[in-house]
């Protein structure tokens, strides 16, 4: 099999030792590791269609995997075949007058951005990752970012795909042309985790860039006064862009890190606020939103001055991830979401939980909808440190559950989250998922394991290894 792979996208792009597979052994939640048997990284099209195929000829199982930037040990795999996708890159077509774009799987969210602004346009989905990570594993993944408040989700945004089942047929899954009646396998296929095969091409929507944006940043001396500000700022009827807050501990890994943005580092919590839309009424907008967070003991609301100011502020709140990595080389992300009025209680819970166990969290989330990211920095190599972290984890996100919210708002469910889904679900619900899954994959040879615990979903068993194959 693995001559028929080298013969299909070349030998160069088929990798086999143990040092290069390392590279796909993990995405950006280094707790799952998982060393594949083979990565194939097909350049066309034609290639990617043609690897999928003789994979299915073969019957053996692979995990499509974009720039491995997911946070829930999802686009990984022990001993099957990862089918890199990295290498499609193309921007197939820009049609500004309807406002679509038409990309292949590998297209960096970024770039596509960059690319259609010109037009006067933007792709809204912004995942924190979004200079790295690719279209094809926002599809899989459903990813939000900071602005899915106002914008929405990739859901949202994609009105077509062109799919490649594990089988090896190709399908067509809604039109750039509008609705196109029956039932919404686009809608189901978008957060899949590739699950049901692998996107060959996706048209998006895009939306015009807004022709005003203000951007805020208001500091408080507690994290339940931010907390209220924010459903306070909602219930004035203001949908912002974004909506964001960072506690104390986030707060000084930015702060301490190359990302600095000026957030004050005896703050125990900051709330960045950003508006957008057109100019007329937007500062009376701004002005509402200061008042609810002064009524809630803002100590200061600065107002960005420029568009490098602002800039600033976000290149904060976007890497704050990354500058976790000066607190301690391992790190576990969460991704719960809970009804917005219930997030003073739950932060509160969470406070206690880290308390207990002896651990640090540090909190930076979407406040505006709800979604939380709490994440513990760590060192994996201490086993009573990794237990109490575990732990710790295990409860936070039972107390998001108990106060009437799921286990994943962007991140997806992976592996890292299977052990919820049985908390989330009844037998019989989890057994209908398997039966839809079942429809695109009756082998479950497409990123096995994943999003259904397998006590409730049979799962393919693979060969230890192919690489006799």
């Amino acid at each position: 099999m693995i001559a028929e792979l080298e013969s299909i996208a070349g030998a160069r792009w088929v990798r086999k030792r143990a040092a290069e597979l390392q590279v796909f052994d993990a995405d950006g939640l280094p707790g799952y590791r998982h060393l594949p048997a083979l990565a194939v990284l097909p350049g066309t099209r034609d290639e990617l269609i043609a690897v999928v195929r003789a994979l299915a000829a073969h019957n053996v199982a692979f995990v499509p995997r974009g720039a491995g930037t997911g946070l829930s040990g999802g686009a990984l795999g022990q001993d099957i075949v990862v089918i890199g996708l990295n290498r499609l890159t193309r921007i197939l077509a820009i049609d500004a007058e309807n406002g679509l774009a038409h990309v292949e799987p590998g297209v960096v969210n970024v770039t596509l951005g960059r690319a259609v602004a010109p037009f006067g346009l933007q792709y809204a989905p912004d995942p924190s990752s979004q200079t790295a990570c690719t279209i094809g594993g926002n599809v899989a993944e459903n990813a939000g970012g900071p602005h899915c408040l106002k914008y929405g989700v990739t859901m949202n945004h994609v009105v077509a795909l062109t799919v490649l089942l594990p089988s090896g047929d190709l399908v067509t899954f809604g039109s750039p042309h509008g609705e196109t009646g029956g039932y919404d396998f686009t809608g189901l296929f978008v957060g899949s985790e590739g699950c049901f095969g692998v996107a060959v091409d996706v048209w998006v929507r895009l939306v015009p860039l807004p022709q005003a944006i203000r951007t805020l940043l208001a500091d408080f001396d507690s994290v339940d006064a931010a907390a209220r500000a924010v459903s306070e700022i909602v219930a004035t009827g203001i949908l912002p862009a974004a909506l964001e807050m960072m506690d104390n501990a986030t707060i000084r890994a930015v702060e301490a890190s190359i990302y600095a943005a000026g957030y004050p580092v005896d703050a125990a919590a900051v709330l960045l606020c950003e508006v957008d839309g057109l100019l007329e009424g937007l500062d009376a907008d701004v002005a509402t939103i200061e008042r609810c967070c002064q009524k809630h003991g803002a100590r200061s609301v600065r107002i960005a001055s420029a568009e490098a100011e602002r800039a600033r502020l976000w290149q904060g709140r976007k890497k704050a991830f990354g500058a976790m990595g000066r607190i301690a080389p391992h790190l576990v992300v969460q991704d719960a979401v809970v009804p917005r009025t219930q997030l003073p209680r739950v932060l509160a819970s969470i406070h206690d939980i880290s308390e207990r166990f002896g651990v640090k969290v540090c909190n930076v989330f979407h406040a505006g909808d709800g979604n939380l990211h709490p994440n513990i920095a760590y060192d994996a190599n201490n086993a009573d440190e990794s237990e109490r972290v575990h732990k710790a984890m295990k409860e936070i996100m039972q107390a998001c559950i108990d106060a009437g919210g799921t286990i994943t708002g962007e991140h997806g469910v992976g592996l890292d989250k299977l052990p919820y889904m049985s908390r989330m679900f009844s037998e019989d619900t989890l057994a209908t998922m398997c039966a839809v899954r079942t429809v695109f994959d009756p082998d479950h040879r497409s990123n096995p394991g994943k999003v259904i615990p397998v006590h409730s979903c049979r799962e393919w068993h693979g060969a230890a290894s192919y690489a006799a194959r």
